[in-house]
């Protein structure tokens, strides 16, 4: 069934987000596996060893016309999706923007928006599917959570990417490091690699604590997965830095057993934590402007 080729694909690629979805609707549950499946599709289009100007060519094609991906209704899938249109072409153009061969090296505010449309988008779009119904409440919260979401990615795959010829650690933590110097640290880079890796995961925080504020405007029956989801993903970060940042070794990830515990804290999140963070404490660097004003080529 078609329906089975998208579960397992959040099963066997996105087991956090697999494991959270656990607790939505079984409806729910199914258009997020959908979702998951479009958004990893088009990620492993970018990554795939083709000639760049051909993948370019195709997300061009996904983005004038989304049922060029896979043969899917795509169309039919996300005509219902308040502000979709807007978050799925921002999507495909971060993921474009990997495909330069002229990588550049971010800075903050580049590296943010590199991330909101990367990962803030996916937000966006869980908006419909949890069936939020003040969209422009959640909405900087979402984007908030998909930012922190992929700060933690970037921190833990950084020996990953710098294989790739990626360095997306900003400017202002790493300064302008070579890639070979990442693969192959000496001592004092090793230790402001690490340093770096470890004040990335730190602003995450910022945007985690957040998202977390936002829940309030989630219906309840959807803001436990939501909770689960964050705190899962947060652990990753915090794993990481208990492990010293070391990135160099095996892929930080968090196990069945300790998920199963984190479970239990969302539970106690659910009525206490987005309520005990003041307003003042959410990030100050969402992205809503950017999302609602930025212009798209065609």
């Amino acid at each position: 069934m078609e329906s089975d080729k998208y579960l397992n694909s959040l099963k066997d690629n996105g087991k956090t987000f697999f494991f959270s979805g656990l607790f939505l609707s079984k409806k729910q549950l199914h258009k997020a596996a959908k979702l998951y499946y479009f958004c990893r599709s088009l990620d492993d289009l970018g990554d795939t060893h083709q000639n760049p100007e051909i993948k370019n060519l195709k997300l061009k094609n996904i983005r004038n016309d989304f049922n060029s991906l896979d043969g899917g209704e795509w169309k039919e899938f996300f005509n219902d999706f308040e502000l979709g249109q807007k978050a799925i072409t921002d999507l495909i153009d971060g993921i474009k923007s990997d495909l330069d061969e002229n990588f550049e090296r971010k800075g903050w505010d580049s590296l943010l928006n590199y991330c909101y449309k990367v990962a803030g988008t996916v937000g966006v779009l869980m908006l419909n599917i949890l069936n939020v119904k003040k969209i422009d409440r959640a909405l900087p919260y979402s984007i908030d959570l998909g930012i922190a979401m992929q700060l933690t990615n970037i921190a833990r795959d950084v020996y990953e990417d710098a294989n790739m010829g990626r360095v997306y650690l900003p400017i202002e933590l790493i300064g302008n490091v070579e890639i070979d110097s990442i693969i192959e640290p000496s001592e004092e880079q090793e230790k402001n690699i690490k340093t770096s890796i470890k004040n990335l995961l730190y602003e995450a925080e910022k945007f985690y604590n957040s998202a977390l504020y936002g829940t309030r405007f989630i219906p309840l029956k959807a803001r436990l997965p939501i909770i689960i989801a964050s705190v899962c993903y947060r652990e990753i970060g915090r794993k990481l830095i208990r492990n010293d940042c070391d990135t160099w070794q095996e892929r930080t990830t968090v196990s069945t057993v300790k998920k199963i515990v984190l479970v239990l804290k969302a539970v106690m999140y659910l009525f206490t934590k987005p309520f005990n963070i003041k307003k003042s404490e959410t990030s100050k660097r969402n992205l809503l402007k950017i999302f609602l004003n930025e212009d798209n080529e065609t």
